[in-house]
């Protein structure tokens, strides 16, 4: 039997309280993150903030949990493909690139309404009660200096692919849907944004896929369709 089986062993033997005091020794020469050093605090006490923030704070964390764990889960396991770092605040989140060129990719949230799934006919009637919603527009609002025009909705030539994190719907985070952004749906009055909220199927279809490559070969087909709605 090895050390460490050995300590195994002895561990299933301790209280709970004993257990908990020997964790407590091991958690403070190993954090689990270097922000808990940067900080000077630890995971705890980061997640009792985070627990005791407001709705609208939540959702930003919940957002920067989505990007995490798409990298995580998805980048980290592309074969021949990297990511690139960029400057300044881009209107996408992640810059990938393989031997066919890059691709630049937002991540968003599945939206939430009374922290339930929101259905698309929550968003707008004429859409199917089947389906749920991504806001795709910018957190911070403001207006153009020169055409003085809302700078909060995206362009369609802003990013290349959204990605969903449908964990609201599913509490997965490594499940994610994919489409390419110029098969968006556009805004009636200006269709050179995109709509606020985008119909996202509970499954693909021919507008949405859950495998990040498919999304890919979507886009460098050039192939122009919209999303079914």
């Amino acid at each position: 039997m090895t050390l460490v089986e050995q300590i195994s062993h002895l561990l299933t033997q301790c209280s709970e309280s004993q257990r908990r005091e020997i964790f407590q020794l091991l958690r403070r020469k190993f954090p689990i993150h270097p922000l808990e050093r940067q900080w000077n605090t630890d995971a705890k006490m980061i997640l009792e903030a985070i627990a005791r923030s407001s709705d609208l704070t939540q959702r930003g964390v919940r957002g920067v949990i989505a990007e995490a764990a798409f990298k995580y889960w998805v980048i980290a396991k592309l074969r021949g493909w990297s990511a690139e770092e960029f400057a300044g605040d881009q209107p996408y989140d992640f810059l990938l690139r393989d031997a066919a060129g890059s691709t630049r990719i937002q991540v968003k949230m599945q939206r939430l309404k009374g922290h339930a799934p929101m259905k698309a006919s929550q968003a707008y009637r004429r859409l199917p009660d089947g389906m749920f919603v991504v806001e795709t527009q910018k957190t911070r609002g403001g207006r153009g200096p020169h055409t003085g025009e809302d700078t909060r909705p995206y362009r369609f030539n802003e990013f290349d692919i959204l990605v969903v994190s449908m964990h609201p719907s599913t509490n997965d985070w490594r499940s994610f849907m994919y489409a390419v952004s110029d098969w968006l749906l556009e805004r009636p009055q200006n269709p050179k944004f995109m709509l606020k909220f985008q119909p996202v199927p509970k499954s693909p279809n021919e507008g949405w896929t859950d495998d990040f490559l498919i999304a890919v070969r979507w886009l460098r087909s050039g192939e122009k369709r919209k999303i079914p709605a």
